[in-house]
């Protein structure tokens, strides 16, 4: 298989992950965000989903290429997230998916229609393979994480800005929210998925449920 370790820097090559029937294409945009965006295709149907059309939709396309596009999933409204979602559906007709709570702020933001919304235990699939979503409230209403059980391997987690290497997403300042979302995390994610469940983040590097999980503690009593 490729190797793979998750870096990628905007305006640099993208980063390709071979699993048995997917495969994960990563790549960063807008040096000052520096987004990640997750091109996934089933090795076995070709169909391809776009995880956050967070920005340079024509690097987007291209890596898209002449495979189509079926789903562009956005994992919750922040502007950064979804700044080439207009263009990238204009170009190749995908259906569009938002976590429900965050569908109206998305619509607005972008005048892009939601064709779906989901919320926990939903099911999105590419081609031959299921993502369940998982939702993560705090980081906003609606954030939305996927998770796929590879069957040959480990579990895969793309989660937004709900979980980075190092700790939960910001929250501004607000202790409720702060609360809902590391207690949604350490719930939904750490208390369900092994330590060998790779998660890639809406902004830098990948990490493993394992390196993070012993600082679940300190991160919630740092807060943010």
């Amino acid at each position: 298989m490729t190797s793979y370790d998750g870096a990628v820097t905007p305006g640099g090559p993208a980063a390709v992950r071979e699993l048995e029937r997917l495969r994960i294409t990563k790549l960063a945009v807008d040096e000052k965000m520096a987004n990640n965006a997750y091109l996934l295709r089933c090795t076995e149907t070709g169909e391809q989903l776009l995880i956050d059309a967070a920005d340079d939709a024509p690097r987007i396309l291209e890596l898209v290429g002449d495979g189509g596009l079926a789903t562009v999933v956005t994992t919750h409204q922040h502007w950064d997230h979804h700044r080439a979602l207009a263009d990238v559906v204009a170009a190749t007709g995908a259906q569009v998916v938002v976590g429900e709570p965050d569908a109206a702020a998305v619509m607005e933001q972008t005048g892009v229609a939601v064709d779906r919304t989901v919320s926990d235990g939903d099911e999105v699939r590419v081609g031959a393979c299921t993502l369940r979503v998982v939702r993560v409230t705090g980081h906003t209403p609606g954030s939305i994480v996927l998770a796929y059980d590879d069957p040959a391997g480990h579990t895969h987690l793309w989660t937004g800005d709900s979980l980075f290497p190092g700790g939960v997403g910001n929250t501004f300042g607000d202790a409720d929210a702060f609360a809902t979302l590391i207690d949604d995390v350490e719930e939904k994610i750490f208390g369900v998925y092994d330590d060998d469940t790779w998660f890639y983040p809406g902004h830098g590097a990948d990490s493993t449920l394992g390196a993070e999980r012993p600082h679940l503690a300190a991160w919630r009593e740092r807060g943010w």
